[in-house]
């Protein structure tokens, strides 16, 4: 078969739906199908290479100001169509309805090619700013989804990697056939393992201290904020290891002077895999404090590594993280109850173990 994969996110851009697209491209090509992805370059060129069987077709994009993960293709119209034309697609997978999205669809239709699209975003993953405005966050919403919809049923299938992703495409008007489809993990990766001092070394990570892990981009609605404040409140002396990077860095870590925690946490930046997935099997506990999550792969992972997970209680997380089960979940935004958590976990290793 021969699929081509449309996105906005894809490598080196870092983070889950890049991981998602990258993933799925390569897992196509390696079952034999031909694959081709478009996606935006990180510059002002055009670029094609062939990588690892996919062929991949990146065009020129500026940065989106109002979300520095997001850059915005300059409308290449025609090399899509040509390129449509050259590869003749049996399918077009889309994964971002923004610029390289619409330009695929609107050009398949003229094709007669039918068109899968996978939503992974929320409105704050658009427009943090305006997400959290008081007065236009819910009208931004209701436009959001409105576009978001309206694309959607402009497809000839829809999927959602959780019932609470595709619960929201419904309760805002969806009406194309869809289903859920997990994004899903390697699980042959991610197992249980020992604990590597190695890689706690070369991460400058202390030995003699348990480990909380957080894994994920440094941006607002990742509420990062949330988890300083209930460091500060833990009683337990373990260690803070922040795995990610983005544009938020300097608040936090201004934050983490402020409530003096210089020592207890670690702002790592980007972590290469082999080295993050030694992190994972060496920490004790994972938290994930986010409020903008339609999945989360970096949980999912932590899950699959056996650790147990304390999650904020919104959107899809609960989907992932079953109170009293692998972890706890705790009000969105409250940092008491997430040190009580964390606390908790950390002074009872049977219970860790039980939960991981």
């Amino acid at each position: 078969m021969r699929i081509m994969i449309v996105t906005d996110h894809y490598p080196p851009t870092i983070g889950g739906v890049p991981t998602v697209t990258h993933g799925l491209a390569h897992d196509f090509a390696d079952r034999g199908h031909q694959v081709w992805v478009v996606a935006p370059s990180q510059g002002s060129r055009d670029e094609r290479r062939l990588e690892h069987k996919v062929r991949v077709y990146r065009f020129s994009s500026f940065e989106w100001p109002a979300y520095k993960a997001l850059r915005i293709p300059f409308l290449p119209f025609v090399s899509i169509r040509n390129l449509l034309k050259r590869s003749d697609p049996h399918i077009i997978h889309i994964h971002s309805p923004v610029v390289l999205g619409n330009i695929a669809q609107i050009l398949a239709g003229g094709l007669r090619k039918p068109v899968i699209v996978t939503n992974h975003y929320l409105p704050v993953n658009i427009s943090p700013a305006l997400s959290s405005d008081p007065v236009f966050s819910k009208p931004f919403s209701s436009i959001s989804y409105s576009y978001l919809v309206n694309f959607c049923n402009r497809c000839e299938y829809v999927t959602a990697p959780t019932n609470t992703a595709l619960n929201l495409l419904y309760d805002h008007g969806l009406r194309a056939p869809a289903r859920v489809i997990s994004n899903g993990i390697d699980l042959k990766k991610f197992t249980p393992g020992e604990r590597s001092e190695q890689v706690l070394q070369r991460l400058n990570l202390p030995l003699d201290r348990q480990i909380v892990l957080h894994v994920n981009r440094l941006y607002n609605e990742k509420r990062i904020d949330v988890l300083l404040d209930a460091a500060a409140k833990m009683k337990s002396n373990a260690h803070i290891a922040l795995a990610g990077a983005g544009p938020l860095e300097a608040d936090l870590r201004e934050q983490a002077e402020r409530l003096n925690l210089g020592d207890r946490v670690s702002f790592l930046g980007f972590v290469r895999d082999a080295d993050l997935l030694a992190l994972r099997r060496s920490s004790d506990v994972f938290v994930i404090p986010s409020e903008a999550e339609l999945q989360s792969l970096s949980t999912m992972e932590a899950v699959a590594c056996g650790l147990p997970v304390v999650a904020a209680n919104s959107y899809a997380l609960p989907e992932l993280v079953h109170h009293g089960e692998n972890g706890y979940l705790f009000q969105p935004g409250n940092s008491d109850e997430l040190a009580s958590y964390i606390d908790k976990l950390l002074a009872d290793p049977a219970l860790r173990t039980q939960m991981g």
